[in-house]
C-alpha cells in the first residue's frame, strides 16, 4: 500500500473496484488495477483501529457545532476548522472548475459548505463571528497544503473532495440529529446547517452519481497512486486537528474540580456506588467515580464530549457504508 512517508498516520487505503468496472484483476492491490478510475476506499487495518476511531471521534465532536453560545469560544475549533478548510478547498475547486482531471466532480451547488458554516458561525458567534474565529496551526497546515494542490497538482483535489464530502453525505443527518437532542439546538436547522444539503434529494443516489463521475476520470496508473497518497495525508491532517481537540478536551476534569463537585442531594443510596464502600475504606472520603462523571457530564464541555461518542459509532458506520 501507498503509505506518506512524513504523514505517520496507520491507515492503508487501496482503490476498490466497483462491480460494474472489471478492469481490476485483484480487488485491494494498487499495483494490479485496471485503466479505469476506480473510488477511494478508506480501509483499515487491527491495527489501525485507534486511529479510526480517532478520526471518527474528530468528526462526531470537533466537526459538530453541538455546545452552547457561551461554551462555543472553547469548544468550536472543530466547526472553525472547517471553515477555513471548505473555504480553502471550494476557494481550489472553482479555481479548478475546468481542469479536465477534476471537472467532472464539480458540484458547487450540491456540496459546497463554506456558506453553510458561516450560518452556524453566526448563530453561535453573532454577527461579528469573523472578527473572533481564528486559524490554528493544525488547520493552517491542512489549508495550506489543499491550496498548493489546487496551485500545483489540481488532479489531488479529488483525494481531499471526496475524503470530505462523501463522508458528510453518509453521516450528515445522522449527526445532525445527535447534535439538535444533545445539546437542545432549534429544530428548525440553527447551528447545523453544515449538515443540510439542501440541493441533494437522495444521498444514496448522489454518492452513487459522484462514484461514477470518478471511475470515468482519466487518470492513469500513477495518478492514481498519487491521489491514494493524497487521501492517506488528508487523514493526517484531519488527525493533527483532532490532536489539538484532544488537548481542549483534557482541561474539562481540571475545570470541573477547579470549580468544586456538586454536593450530594440526597437522592438514591449512595452506599450502592460500586466505587463507595472502597473509596471509603481507603480513607479518600465519600466522594464517587460516578459522583465525579454526573459532574463532568453536567459540564457544557462534558456534554459535548458526551453527544461525540454517541456520533462515533454513527460516524463510524456511515463510513464503512458509503
Amino acid at each position: 500500500m501507498p503509505v506518506v512517508p512524513d504523514c505517520a498516520v496507520p491507515l492503508q487505503f487501496s482503490l476498490r473496484v466497483e462491480a460494474c468496472v472489471p478492469a481490476a484483476e485483484t480487488i485491494g492491490n494498487v499495483n494490479k488495477l485496471g485503466p479505469s478510475l476506480l473510488c477511494i476506499q478508506i480501509q483499515t487495518s487491527d491495527r489501525s483501529n485507534a486511529a479510526a476511531a480517532g478520526y471518527y471521534t474528530h468528526r462526531a465532536d470537533c466537526l459538530l457545532p453541538t455546545m452552547k453560545k457561551q461554551h462555543f469560544n472553547k469548544t468550536s475549533l472543530g466547526t472553525v476548522a472547517l471553515y477555513f478548510t471548505y473555504s480553502a478547498l471550494e476557494e481550489e475547486m472553482d479555481g479548478n472548475r475546468d481542469q479536465p482531471q477534476f471537472a467532472p466532480l464539480y458540484f458547487p451547488e450540491e456540496l459546497h459548505r463554506r456558506e453553510a458554516l458561516a450560518k452556524d458561525l453566526e448563530f453561535f458567534y453573532g454577527e461579528n463571528w469573523q472578527a473572533v474565529v481564528q486559524l490554528s496551526e493544525a488547520t493552517r497546515k491542512y489549508v495550506d497544503r489543499i491550496h498548493e494542490v489546487g496551485r500545483s497538482e489540481p488532479e489531488l483535489l479529488v483525494a481531499h473532495a471526496y475524503t470530505r464530502y462523501m463522508g458528510d453525505l453518509s453521516g450528515g443527518q445522522v449527526l445532525k440529529k445527535v447534535a439538535q437532542r444533545a445539546l437542545k439546538l432549534p429544530s428548525t436547522g440553527e447551528g447545523v446547517q453544515f449538515y443540510t444539503f439542501d440541493n441533494i434529494s437522495s444521498a444514496k443516489e448522489f454518492k452513487q452519481l459522484y462514484r461514477s463521475r470518478m471511475n470515468d476520470l482519466d487518470l492513469d496508473q500513477e495518478t492514481k497512486l498519487r491521489i491514494v497518497e493524497e487521501a492517506n495525508r488528508a487523514f493526517g491532517f484531519n488527525m493533527e486537528i483532532f490532536n489539538e481537540l484532544e488537548r481542549v478536551g483534557k482541561t474539562i476534569k481540571d475545570e470541573v474540580l477547579d470549580g468544586g463537585l456538586p454536593e450530594y442531594d440526597g437522592k438514591g443510596d449512595l452506599s450502592k456506588c460500586p466505587y463507595y464502600a472502597a473509596k471509603t475504606a481507603a480513607g479518600g472520603g465519600s466522594a464517587c467515580a460516578c459522583h465525579m462523571a454526573m459532574a463532568v457530564l453536567r459540564h457544557p464541555t462534558g456534554q459535548v464530549i458526551m453527544s461525540a461518542c454517541i456520533a462515533l459509532l454513527a460516524g463510524v458506520a456511515a463510513w464503512y457504508l458509503m
